[in-house]
């Protein structure tokens, strides 16, 4: 099923434009503040009605100005997560989520019941009240009375926002499993990079009203050319897969044809993750640096090279792990010389497990040295 939007609002001297389809798994609506992301959650939710548009979620229509159609918001079939759970105090656990359940159209057997209890690890909170429970456990039980509802469409408006790096790592898992399990799709605005190097299915890059881009996390934060938070928030995805773990305390990862280093991971060889890493926290050299403590060095050729207004610019470098963006001076590019085509290494800094672990949401792993 996918969610099809088309809109174009006015308000207070913004406007909006906005185009854009969102697939099964987590489509992420990223950029800064004013960029346009609640505005649309509001129209596909039915708490605003757009000047022009039309919103639908597979052949049933939400919103169609030209035909004079828009549903109120509990005629859509939506479940909306929130950055505060908004649970029921007075009810235990298990009664605010028959409450999702007797709101769906649907008959919600045992079985499936059990099984979302499952995904979500709520069993042993059944009999609690919202006010025994964590930040991240009024999330789970708030995801799980969402879905209970039975919904053709889930909008998660910033749910982490409201909790600490440790109560953000407790949840981003249920949200990946949501992803992998839920065959609906999910509208989830969000401005960290790193829940949407970890959690993107689709990327809707917002500023100023507009769609600036959409695709991949790790098309969209590997384009030079898209940068909803500015030159600051830069930076690209890879993907690796743990390939061993070493006698000293390192992890290995296989990224493309390259080896990458970490501090001793808690996942077994095998296992595929996401990496993100922040152009700030790399350095170019024309060729490959000896002497280094650095152990992350990727061999590539720059693909773009991207002046903005002051003296950074952003330098994409195709490598062999995958893209990387560098933000260095504009003094640096002339000095090296570099040029599109030009082969390059990249020395990585910084490397963070995208949005894994309390604090690695902000500062990253620090590979070895």
């Amino acid at each position: 099923m996918t969610l099809h939007v088309d809109l174009a609002h006015h308000f207070g001297g913004f406007t909006l434009q906005a185009r854009f389809e969102a697939p099964s798994g987590i489509t992420v609506l990223f950029g800064p503040s004013g960029s346009g992301k609640t505005t649309v959650v509001r129209a596909v939710g039915g708490g605003l009605t757009p000047d022009q548009g039309r919103i639908s979620v597979g052949e049933r229509v939400l919103c169609d100005t030209a035909r004079g159609i828009c549903l109120r918001p509990h005629k859509r079939r939506i479940g909306t997560v929130f950055q505060e759970a908004r649970l029921f105090p007075h009810l235990s656990v298990l009664q605010n989520l028959n409450y999702g359940r007797r709101l769906s159209k649907y008959d919600v057997p045992q079985k499936a019941f059990d099984q979302m209890i499952d995904m979500l690890g709520i069993g042993h909170l059944l009999t609690r009240r919202p006010a025994g429970l964590s930040g991240g456990e009024q999330q789970r039980v708030a995801i799980g009375r969402a879905l209970l509802s039975g919904p053709d469409l889930i909008l998660a408006d910033e749910p982490l926002a409201a909790l600490d790096g440790a109560r953000k790592a407790e949840i981003l898992p249920y949200f990946e499993r949501l992803r992998d399990e839920v065959d609906v799709p999910i509208l989830y605005v969000s401005h960290s990079p790193s829940e949407v190097a970890r959690l993107a299915t689709t990327v809707i890059a917002l500023e100023e009203g507009r769609v600036i881009g959409q695709g991949s996390a790790r098309e969209i934060l590997g384009d030079p050319e898209v940068l909803p938070l500015g030159a600051t928030g830069a930076g690209a995805v890879i993907e690796a897969v743990v390939a061993r773990h070493h006698d000293d305390g390192l992890t290995e990862l296989h990224a493309g044809d390259a080896p990458v280093f970490l501090p001793r991971l808690a996942l077994d060889p095998g296992e595929r993750v996401r990496l993100r890493i922040a152009a700030q926290d790399v350095m170019l050299a024309r060729s490959r640096p000896e002497g280094l403590s650095a152990l992350n060095l990727l061999p590539g050729t720059v693909a773009a090279v991207h002046e903005g207004g002051g003296a950074g610019v952003i330098v994409a470098l195709d490598t062999v792990a995958g893209r990387v963006l560098a933000r260095i001076t504009k003094r640096s590019v002339a000095a090296l010389g570099l040029t599109v085509g030009m082969p390059c290494h990249a020395v990585v800094k910084t490397i963070s497990l995208a949005g894994e672990g309390p604090g690695v949401l902000s500062s990253g792993l620090k590979p070895p040295r």
